[in-house]
């Protein structure tokens, strides 16, 4: 059963004092939980090693070249094809982070599906998370699993290292009207100038301007003064599908100009091969019965199990399953997407018999654990829930 230790204290002096006000605002700190998860470091360290261990399954599965068969099969929009095999193929394309949901069973840690294009959570695992322990008394940063910022930071240095030949500008653009998205970005923009970016600007995706045309050709937005500026790196909390979906236009110009070198988009296009959950079910083919797997697949199975749409969010038209009927479902805007199915697994309860969901950042490697919390199914808009190392 969770253990679990009050906290006590304010956050807000620990978050001022580094100057992010805008993180114990309502959209950051909210629905963060007032009381902490205990866990061992043994606990801790096989959560970290287990998304450490399916990173590197993720890799190896996907065959080279990709065929289309497989693209077909996770339901990548075919606008996305070329850059996606681009990508793929060229290690200046960094993948800067994602998130692992994963399942701490009695056997076990197991994955549920694993953010790899636009996950959230950053200021409250990265941030508020970690005031959470300093209001509590102690400094002792070895007692959280949190080396979230830290493992940012690098892989954004990493990615600019990559790329010398283009301008170190990074523009950073979100879904408009979203403060939550907006939150995570400046943690991003907060990294990436640690790293080494020399100007990095936010905007709303909107606000963003593309040109394929001649001496414009390149990625633009406004800065300061009323100027437009032309970056070379691009940072998008928007996910690929929707681009593809909603702004063919839009993503056929990104596609011209990643492929050519005049801007480099992260997460990169290849990062939909792990965002799609039928990557779930490839999985399984490729590691039948591996330990940090359950059993899933494209066709309805037997027994207890779960159904998601292959691009779903918000815990959307989930669906929990018996013998291939539906018992229970999250109502959504998901249903004509192709669904995969996965093999049920009983998360970790606390006394309220409130049901736990570990969150696992890799960010070149696996660097800092959240908890999520709720009494059905876990959603976008469950409580987040702090840990403490015992």
């Amino acid at each position: 059963m969770i253990k679990l230790l009050p906290l006590t204290g304010d956050i807000a002096p620990a978050v001022r004092g580094l100057g992010w006000e805008w993180a114990i605002e309502e959209a950051c700190a909210a629905y963060v939980a007032r009381e902490a998860v205990v866990l061992t470091e043994a606990e801790a360290d096989t959560l970290l090693q287990a998304a450490d261990t399916l990173y590197e399954m993720l890799v190896a599965s996907i065959p080279d070249p990709i065929p289309d068969d497989l693209l077909q099969l996770l339901a990548i929009p075919p606008n996305l094809w070329a850059a996606v095999r681009h990508s793929w193929n060229d290690e200046r394309h960094w993948h800067i982070y994602g998130r692992f949901d994963l399942a701490a069973t009695p056997v076990g840690p197991k994955l549920l599906e694993f953010n790899a294009d636009t996950a959230t959570s950053l200021p409250e695992t990265a941030v508020v998370q970690w005031a959470s322990l300093v209001a509590s008394g102690t400094s002792d940063e070895s007692r959280q699993a949190n080396g979230l910022f830290e493992g940012l930071s690098a892989q954004f240095s990493q990615w600019l290292d990559l790329n010398p030949d283009l301008e170190p500008s990074l523009l950073i653009v979100y879904l408009p009207g979203s403060p939550e998205d907006e939150a995570n970005c400046t943690v991003l923009a907060e990294a990436a100038r640690e790293a080494g970016f020399e100007q990095v600007e936010l905007c709303p995706v909107d606000s963003m301007q593309v040109s394929v045309a001649g001496e414009e050709r390149g990625v633009w937005a406004p800065i300061e003064g009323g100027q437009w500026q032309r970056f070379g790196f691009l940072f998008k909390l928007v996910p690929w599908e929707i681009l593809a979906q909603e702004e063919p236009a839009l993503t056929a110009d990104l596609s011209d100009l990643l492929l050519s070198r005049d801007v480099i988009i992260a997460n990169p296009a290849y990062a939909l091969l792990f965002q799609s959950k039928g990557i779930l079910a490839w999985l399984w083919q490729v590691y039948p019965h591996h330990p940090l797997l359950l059993e899933a697949a494209l066709q309805d199975l037997p027994g207890h199990s779960v159904r998601k749409p292959l691009f779903g969010r918000e815990g959307q038209n989930i669906a929990e399953m018996q013998n291939g009927q539906v018992t229970h479902e999250v109502p959504g805007e998901f249903v004509p997407q192709p669904q995969v199915r996965q093999r049920w697994a009983e998360l970790p309860a606390d006394g309220e018999h409130r049901l736990y969901q570990a969150g696992v950042f890799w960010a070149g490697e696996a660097c800092a654990l959240g908890l999520r919390r709720d009494k059905a199914f876990i959603t976008n808009l469950s409580e987040f829930v702090p840990h403490i190392l015992a």
